[in-house]
């Protein structure tokens, strides 16, 4: 996105502001009622544009139903609702970026740009032109804040906006999609979505038909989020033999039963340990046929026990396993492993192993945001992931120049020999950073390591806020405070995204004080998976103009590197006194693992989309013949070919509208029910499809042929079993008894998104393993 040619058009917005200065509130809501009209006169037809003037190619933007006059009102009328309602004058910039999203694309803009500002001015321009709008966040508490914070903005400018988080009921979020706008976060809409999709009357559905949506920190939402399904579940299904599994994996001895690699990504079963579990399950031959169940449930329960760690990867809250986000730090909301794996954990832990849910659907995020017709975002980190953008949503991406030039420095990493001697370094720049009064963020991988610097800084006398998982509820006060005189932050990668960095602290009185001092010191313990996590946190400084430092401090023992490295350590590294290492080449090393990791994410992003993409066809199918089910005819047609006896039967005793409503939650129970059937199909064979690849078959190609050879009947065959239903179903005048005709639904129902099995990347180590034991006991029998 160029914005150089949008400059002309802010300029002249700018002309207009004395002319809107004196209006009233009135007359500046009947100026945007003319251009309401304005747009409306244009037609529907155009307000697409087309996707020559869209940012994906086949994308619609709205940039195009405007002409430039119209362009230039609407700028300045949303710069003079923000001034009266916010007392905040847009900047330039940020009517640069309401053009941008207006036009389809993903804009960056820097940490403390007023991003929240420009969605606003953005889709209250959509909403001018009739559009309804979704503003998608990564969470509740922006959706609420930014809903409640614009709100006077919205009002101005005659647009009605709302809120959806996890607390709304069934009538809050109806009446909140209804409106021109509304703030929720993705993963609440994608479970609208899925509920939407079992509904048994169309009366009872929330959502509308999607047309716009505006991305709130786009690349945690496309990027980060994309790669895990949402899931809807119902029904309670009886535990399995985790606890057995777990029992027998917790007496196997590393080195001896198993072997984990060093990147910690894989571990498996020597020989030794395939014979000692085998003798504590009493059984002959692990690797035997019909035995793959079982030996899939000792590799999740060894993964659970030797890869998976307490306070890195999850946290025990209220009795329960609560993920947490690895990019962010934060607990993951309603996220859990696939049930084998969520399971093995909590006998891992000894706790109660929860019930098992039936899924009844899942969508990934990919698929959501596909559904709608424009799609715009911004964020701060947007150009790095712009193929992606572009290859997975057909979205461009533009940056955007900073209303004042960013003075931060960023200083090249401090190298070290391990972990003692980089944490050592840590504390003492921190010390003595803290003696000279300036604020100091340091920014962690995870809650144990948090915890532990807070631990240190507080044994010598520094007080210190720690900022994790572990307690996210004070998340933007904390951060609001980062940047008081002394103020010393320990945080994960959470660091109060949405929450600006104020020097000074929240009422910026010490604002000079802090500049002089330096600004923010920004401190990172460890490179993060993406440069662009990186980014994220060196831009909680700088913001603004204001003064600011960040550096990383790296060890060679770093999970990252250990993990990623694919080339050896160079061995003209000398190491100091200190333990620092100041050699080039070994900072290359470092970036090489960098990159290797930011590869593997894009691997697991795109195997996540080839997984689902016949799955997702499979999905259309099914959804278009029940959106003909719930709005027309289409049950009574087919029950009344398939039985045509019981059909005029029924139709003597109950009457025509009582048959036909009775047939669609036939219909429509057996098309769930089938559907359901088909995930659980599914999801049974991608848990060991990466097997295949011992017979030199392709996994994806696999599973794709098996999926669709087990969908090609399935609507055939729900709609024999609505006919079968419909022969012993008890109808009355009242209506359709489903207990008595066995067609009740899950009482209960609840929400989660799942995180991919670790199986699936078909790890080399973990197939080579298996492949070896598998060749053995050929060779046995």
């Amino acid at each position: 996105m160029g914005s150089t040619g949008l400059r002309p058009l802010v300029r002249r917005a700018g002309e207009r502001e004395p002319a809107l200065r004196e209006l009233t509130d009135a007359e500046l809501g009947a100026a945007v009622d003319a251009l309401r009209s304005r747009a409306r006169s244009r037609g529907g037809a155009q307000a697409g544009g087309g996707a020559e003037a869209s940012g994906g190619a086949g994308r619609k933007s709205s940039a195009a139903s405007w002409d430039d006059d119209a362009l230039v009102e609407l700028c300045a009328l949303g710069r003079e609702a923000a001034f009266r309602a916010l007392g905040e004058r847009a900047f330039d910039v940020q009517l640069l970026g309401m053009l941008g999203l207006l036009r389809g694309t993903v804009v960056e803009m820097a940490t403390g740009e007023g991003k929240t500002l420009v969605g606003a001015l953005a889709a209250a321009g959509f909403a001018v032109q009739g559009r309804r709008v979704h503003v998608l966040s990564v969470n509740d508490y922006l959706a609420r804040r930014d809903a409640e914070w614009m709100r006077p903005v919205y009002e101005l400018l005659g647009v009605h906006a709302g809120y959806v988080t996890q607390e709304s009921t069934h009538a809050e979020r109806r009446a909140a999609y209804a409106r021109d706008v509304v703030h929720v976060a993705v993963g609440e809409v994608g479970f609208d979505t899925l509920r939407d999709r079992l509904r048994t009357a169309a009366s009872e559905l929330v959502l509308p038909e999607p047309d716009v949506a505006i991305v709130d920190e786009a690349d945690a939402v496309l990027i980060d989020e994309a790669r895990i399904p949402l899931v809807l579940a119902g029904g309670v299904a009886a535990g399995s033999d985790e606890a057995e599994a777990a029992r027998v994996v917790e007496g196997l001895v590393d080195g001896l039963h198993f072997e984990a690699e060093p990147d910690g990504m894989t571990v498996h079963l020597t020989d030794a340990g395939v014979t000692e579990v085998e003798r504590a399950l009493g059984v002959d031959n692990l690797f035997a046929l019909g035995m793959d169940a079982r030996l899939s449930q000792i590799n999740v329960a060894l993964y659970a026990s030797v890869l998976l760690r307490r306070d890195v990867d999850y946290l025990i809250r209220d009795g329960r396993i609560r993920l947490v986000d690895a990019n962010r730090g934060r607990l993951a909301q309603r996220q859990r492993w696939p049930d084998g794996l969520h399971a093995a954990v909590e006998a891992k832990e000894g706790l109660v192993v929860g019930p098992r849910g039936e899924v009844l659907d899942q969508l990934i995020v990919q698929d959501l945001i596909g559904g709608y017709p424009t799609v715009a975002g911004m964020t701060g980190t947007a150009v790095i992931v712009a193929e992606q953008l572009r290859e997975f949503y057909r979205l461009e991406t533009g940056d955007l120049p900073p209303n004042v030039p960013c003075v931060r420095v960023d200083e090249p990493d401090r190298l070290y020999d391990g972990e003692a001697s980089r944490d050592a370094a840590l504390i003492d720049l921190v010390e003595r950073t803290h003696a000279t009064g300036r604020p100091i963020l340091v920014g962690t991988r995870d809650v144990a390591k948090s915890e532990q610097i807070g631990a240190a800084l507080r044994e010598l006398g520094l007080n210190c806020a720690v900022l994790n998982a572990r307690d996210d509820s004070r998340e933007a006060a904390i951060i609001a405070d980062a940047g008081v005189v002394g103020a010393i932050t320990v945080s994960t990668q959470m660091a109060g995204r949405g929450t600006d960095i104020r020097l000074g602290g929240r009422d910026g009185v010490d604002c000079e004080r802090v500049a002089g001092l330096g600004g923010l010191l920004v401190v990172g313990v460890g490179r993060y998976p993406t440069r662009r996590l990186d980014d994220q946190l060196r831009g909680r400084a700088g913001r603004q103009g204001d003064p600011g430092t960040s550096v990383f401090l790296t060890s060679l023992d770093d999970e990252s590197i250990t993990r990623h490295a694919s080339d050896p350590l160079p061995r003209s590294a000398r190491v100091e006194d200190d333990g620092r290492i100041r050699d080039a080449s070994v900072r290359r090393h470092v970036e090489q693992a960098q990159r290797v990791a930011e590869g593997a994410l894009l691997d697991g992003h795109r195997t996540t989309w080839r997984y689902n993409r016949q799955l997702r066809l499979q999905r259309e199918e099914v959804l278009d013949l029940r959106r003909r089910v719930l709005h027309g005819d289409e049950a009574a047609r087919v029950l009344a070919e398939l039985r045509p006896e019981r059909w005029a039967e029924l139709l003597d005793a109950v009457g025509e509208s009582v048959l036909a409503e009775a047939a669609r939650q036939l219909l429509l129970y057996d098309l769930d029910a089938a559907w359901g059937e088909h995930l659980a199909r599914t999801a049974d064979l991608r848990e060991g499809i990466h097997l295949r690849a011992l017979g030199r078959q392709n996994p994806i190609d696999a599973f794709h042929a098996e999926t669709q050879r087990a969908f090609v009947p399935l609507i055939d065959r729900a709609r024999e079993a609505a006919a079968e239903h419909l022969d012993t179903a008890h109808i009355t005048e009242s209506g359709l008894d489903t207990e008595r005709s066995d067609v009740q639904r899950p009482t209960s129902t609840w929400t989660y998104m799942v995180r991919d099995h670790p199986f699936t990347s078909m790890d080399e180590p973990f197939l080579t393993a298996i492949g070896k034991r598998l060749r053995a006991a050929g060779r046995e029998g």
